[in-house]
């Protein structure tokens, strides 16, 4: 049964319609390579703090079921670790990133390994960029308010999700994100406002809730919290803050944007956990997942539910546009443009990063309805993927000048990922020893080796 009235479903219409209208009134700039791909270099602060805030919570669903079944665990697995990776990142690789003038990470092995390594870090990158497990978020979203078939609504999420960049790239990612931003912090605001008063202050309802819920680790053991922050350490060869720092106007925009957002994502996070703890004893949820979006059909007025599953919808389509345009970059631009016999031409990187978006929306549609655990596959992936990428790529900013081989630079990517695959399989069958350690503790490990022997061959 649709849950939505026609007010409701208005204002839903209404969003949609008006990122369709911000994608295609920017038309007539988009054709310009760095307008497209970076919006000239000019992202103000304002807009940058807006575009890195909201690309950073498509999976905002996961974020209510894991609160409901664990408590405020999830702070100290999914935000605090993250916190401190992006607080990092704006200190010693932002502003690097915008005076390097680079455009991409995969620019970065192009221009200081060679073409194979560019070529083979790119298509890591399009592992760890591909919307897919949002897209299956949104989709099933859709399906559970829509009651439509999951095919109908994963093609629905794609569609809405990259039609309104086709014409203006990064431009219309950020200028969408600005409006998705305001929708997110507005549709939690409401819900906790309207939690409040019948279920009590958050103070008391924390008071309320058992013990097991107020474990920070959440039942599970210190070595668990210790690879999920690790594992945060994906924030360093993200995509999606390298493209935003290489946008910035200037590298102290960069570096103070970063260090604003992490204060909006902690007020964020404050506004969702609260709403996910005020479940846990108010609700009888069949499926943690819908753990926000039933609290909204439980509390929420005619109107203000569908300005709160709005904000919902539009967390996660702010995360599928971004990845969608950069895994468009990625496939058009660094790996097919790069390798074209024309790549000279700058007229035609547009062309391929178009080309780039279909493939993409492709292969993430068929990804998102052939694997249903795509969300879990990915994040292994990612597990296995950032140990080969991130010590070669801080390199490139450590040591700016060309001081290894293509050859060096690819062993260096592909031995750490070999030797990541090899402790996963070993792992999985059930070999005791293997299941210990996380895959991602030997690759890394591998790869600091091969940093270090840089480190000291350049005599640093």
């Amino acid at each position: 049964m649709n849950q939505l009235h026609f007010i409701d479903f208005s204002i839903l219409g209404f969003y949609l319609l008006t990122l369709i209208w911000i994608g295609f009134k920017n038309k007539e700039s988009s054709d310009l390579p760095t307008d497209f791909i970076l919006g000239g270099r000019k992202l103000s602060y304002g807009s940058f703090v807006a575009t890195l805030v909201t690309t950073w919570y498509g999976a905002i669903l996961g974020i209510g079921e894991n609160t409901y079944l664990y408590g405020i665990q999830t702070w100290f697995i999914f935000s605090f670790p993250y916190y401190i990776f992006a607080f990092f990142y704006a200190i010693y690789v932002a502003p690097n990133i915008n005076e390097t003038g680079l455009i991409s990470i995969p620019d970065h092995f192009f221009h200081n390994y060679g073409k194979k390594s560019g070529v083979l870090s790119a298509i890591l990158i399009i592992f760890l960029t591909t919307p897919a497990p949002y897209i299956l978020s949104l989709g099933v979203l859709l399906q559970f308010i829509f009651n439509i078939g999951l095919e109908v609504s994963l093609i629905l999420s794609t569609l809405f999700s990259i039609i309104y960049i086709w014409n203006s790239g990064f431009k219309a990612v950020v200028k969408t994100d600005l409006l998705q931003f305001i929708l997110m912090f507005l549709s939690f605001i409401i819900l906790i406002g309207f939690l409040w008063q019948p279920l009590g202050d958050p103070i008391q309802m924390i008071r309320e809730l058992p013990e097991k819920f107020l474990d920070p680790l959440g039942g599970n053991s210190v070595q668990y919290f210790f690879v999920w922050f690790f594992i945060a350490a994906w924030t360093f060869i993200d995509p999606g803050f390298y493209q935003r720092s290489a946008a910035a106007e200037t590298p102290e925009v960069a570096r103070r944007g970063i260090l604003t957002a992490i204060i909006f994502w902690a007020i964020f996070d404050t506004l969702t956990i609260f709403c996910g703890l005020y479940a846990i004893n108010k609700l009888n949820i069949g499926n943690a997942l819908f753990t926000f979006p039933t609290l909204a059909i439980d509390f929420l007025p005619i109107g203000f539910f569908g300005l709160f599953m709005t904000g919902i919808i539009a967390i996660i389509m702010s995360t599928i546009d971004s990845l969608s345009f950069i895994s468009a970059l990625t496939i058009g631009r660094d790996i097919f443009w790069k390798i074209s016999s024309n790549s000279d031409n700058k007229k035609n990187i547009v062309f391929y990063i178009r080309f780039g978006l279909i493939i993409s929306a492709i292969i993430s549609l068929s990804l998102a309805y052939i694997l249903p655990s795509v969300v879990g596959l990915l994040f292994t992936l990612g597990s296995v993927i950032i140990p080969s990428l991130i010590l070669p790529f801080l390199a490139t900013l450590i040591f700016p000048e060309k001081k290894v081989s293509d050859s060096f630079a690819i062993i260096w990517i592909f031995f750490p990922l070999f030797i990541s695959i090899l402790w996963l399989y070993l792992s999985q069958i059930n070999l005791e020893f293997f299941q210990q350690i996380e895959p991602f503790y030997p690759g890394m490990f591998i790869s600091l080796i091969f940093y270090l022997y840089l480190k000291v061959r350049n005599g640093n």
